[in-house]
């Protein structure tokens, strides 16, 4: 028997859709979004490194911020400056699960998006904070491993830095000279007063540092805690 849709019911419901999804920059709001900002410092020289966060159906972020800290609605390093909108339709909370990890690992009893978030929101609660072992990348990653975001529980700190640098829009101009604007003058001064030994230094930072989460991600995978 079929059933007889309301054209004004369906339109309806895409138009609420549509609203539920509509990210918001003046009222730091990202629905289903991964968000980034540039970190104080380490940024300015290596401005592909920043914090990131997650954020729920209502577009607040979380961001795993300190030792035992679950920041809500309050970014961590300020604004966001890039974000990625996430297909919801790519999460298996609520499907049968392509990756057998996933099940196995996080369980069933997640149906919603903000149910997997408040996972692990509740889980970081009770994670020390590590910069290089366990950090913010780490939570989001863990986030979209419990909502087997794009059929895999295989998300870590190197692919989804990988994911923000290649996929994410950002937020404004502003955002973007912020962003960069910092290590533009860095870069500039040490060329200036460094030469060629502050290139080799900053060269010598960024590979040492890529290395380590190539090294503790892909080759001693107990170091990265998701």
């Amino acid at each position: 028997m079929e059933l007889n849709t309301d054209p004004d019911d369906e339109l309806m419901a895409k138009r609420f859709v549509a609203e539920k999804m509509q990210i918001d920059p003046k009222r730091a709001r990202f629905p289903f979004c991964i968000v980034w900002t540039p970190l104080p410092v380490i940024s300015w020289f290596l401005p592909f490194i920043g914090h990131i966060g997650i954020c729920r159906e209502d577009g607040v972020i979380l961001d795993f911020a300190g030792p035992n800290f679950v920041c809500v609605d309050n970014f961590t390093f300020g604004a966001p400056a890039r974000y990625i909108q996430l297909n919801r339709e790519e999460q298996c909370c609520v499907s049968p699960f392509t990756d057998p990890e996933i099940p196995e690992r996080y369980g069933h009893e997640m149906t919603t998006w903000d149910d997997a978030l408040r996972k692990s929101t509740q889980e970081f609660q009770h994670h020390s904070y590590n910069l290089f072992t366990c950090n913010c990348h780490s939570f989001v990653a863990n986030n979209l491993n419990r909502l087997g975001y794009g059929g895999t529980s295989r998300w870590n700190v190197v692919n989804l830095a990988t994911f923000i640098f290649l996929k994410g829009h950002w937020v404004s101009k502003g955002a973007i000279v912020r962003s960069f604007l910092p290590s533009v003058l860095v870069l500039g001064l040490g060329i200036k007063f460094g030469g060629w030994t502050f290139l080799t230094v900053l060269a010598s930072f960024a590979f040492i540092l890529v290395g380590w989460f190539l090294l503790g991600t892909y080759c001693f995978k107990g170091l990265i805690q998701l």
